[in-house]
C-alpha cells in the first residue's frame, strides 16, 4: 500500500527516511544532529520521545494548537527491571499491566512484532530513555498513551510493520478509542487496554488486501 511521504533534504544527506502523518495531515520535519539523529515532529508522541528508529511512521491525534514541546530523556522514571510496559501516570492497575504484559508477551511470540506501552503525562516521561531500554528496532509498535495534547493515543510504528498493516489503521484506532470523549467518560485505562486488544487483533490477521479494515 502506498502511503504519503515528507522527506527533507537533510533526511536525504543523512540516509534515513522520515515518514509521518498526524491524522491525514503530513506534517514537517526538521533534522538536528547528536550523537543520534533526531527530528522534531509536530505531534505529542516525537515531542516527548524524539525519533527512535532510522525509518518510522508516527501517527497522532490532537485537538486545537499547541505549542511546541522540548524532548525529554529522563531516565529516573524507567523501572528497574524490563517491562513492556510503563505507567509513570498511574493509569493502569497492577492488574491490567499484568494482563497488558501478557498479551504483548504472547503477541511477540506469534507475529515477531513488538509492542511496547508507554502511559505517561507530558512532560512526566522517561522520553528518549525508552530507546536503549526497550532496544526499538523496525519491528516495534511504541504506544505512547499521553492525554495531554487531547487524543490520548499515539503510535511510532518501524518500517517492517508499516509495510504489513494500513496506515489507515493507525488513525482509525486513535480515532475510535482515543477521542476526549471515550477516554473521559471510560478513563484512560479503558482506551490503552482497547488499544492493545486492538492492535493484537490486527497483527495477528494474516497480511492482504483487507487486513486490520476493522478496528476491533
Amino acid at each position: 500500500m502506498d502511503h504519503p511521504e515528507a522527506t527533507t533534504d537533510s533526511d536525504r544527506l543523512s540516509g534515513q527516511q522520515v515518514t509521518t502523518s498526524c491524522g491525514n495531515t503530513p506534517v514537517s520535519v526538521v533534522a538536528r544532529h547528536h550523537l543520534h539523529l533526531q527530528f522534531a515532529l509536530s505531534c505529542a508522541l516525537e515531542r516527548a520521545l524524539g525519533c527512535p528508529i532510522n525509518r518510522f511512521v508516527v501517527v497522532c491525534m490532537w485537538s486545537g494548537s499547541v505549542d511546541a514541546k522540548v524532548g525529554v530523556n529522563k531516565p529516573e522514571l524507567l523501572p528497574k527491571e524490563f517491562s513492556t510496559v510503563i505507567d509513570v501516570a498511574g493509569f493502569l492497575s497492577a492488574g491490567q499491566e499484568n494482563r497488558l504484559r501478557q498479551e504483548i508477551t504472547d503477541l511477540e511470540e506469534d507475529t515477531g512484532f513488538k509492542l511496547r506501552v508507554l502511559a505517561q503525562n507530558y512532560p512526566e516521561t522517561p522520553g528518549l530513555a525508552i530507546r536503549d531500554f526497550w532496544k526499538v528496532d523496525d519491528r516495534t509498535i511504541v504506544f505512547v498513551a499521553d492525554p495531554t495534547f487531547g487524543n490520548i493515543l499515539n503510535f511510532n510504528v518501524g518500517a517492517t510493520v508499516d509495510l504489513d498493516i494500513p496506515r489507515s489503521f493507525w488513525s482509525r484506532l486513535a480515532g475510535k478509542y482515543g477521542n476526549i470523549f471515550y477516554w473521559k467518560e471510560k478513563g484512560e485505562d479503558a482506551s490503552v487496554e482497547a488499544a492493545v486488544n486492538a492492535i493484537s487483533t490486527c497483527l495477528r490477521e494474516p497480511v492482504g488486501r483487507n487486513n486490520c479494515s476493522e478496528v476491533k
